[in-house]
């Protein structure tokens, strides 16, 4: 396992309420940190997973599970490395 730091950004019109804070923790959102600058409404997560792929995949899902869609995906540029092999 792994450890990823992703954001997810909900889709326009997603507005940041209470309920939805709420509604994303009962979900399994419950080590991101949703936020809104500029209208714009996002989740930041911090997955354990086999993989990138899953850990965006289980935040997806999770965030669906609340009634919100994902518009875009960002990612740290260091979750897209691949360790070196030790010397």
């Amino acid at each position: 396992m792994r450890q990823y730091d992703f954001t997810l950004i909900l889709a326009t019109g997603t507005e940041l309420t209470d309920e939805l804070v709420e509604a994303l923790y009962e979900s399994g959102c419950d080590d991101g940190s949703p936020g809104c600058r500029g209208g714009v409404v996002w989740v930041t997560l911090h997955r354990q997973d086999e993989s990138l792929e899953q850990a965006i995949r289980s935040g997806i899902a999770d965030v669906q599970k609340a009634g919100c869609h994902v518009a875009r995906v960002e990612i740290e540029p260091a979750d897209l490395a691949v360790p070196s092999a030790a010397k």
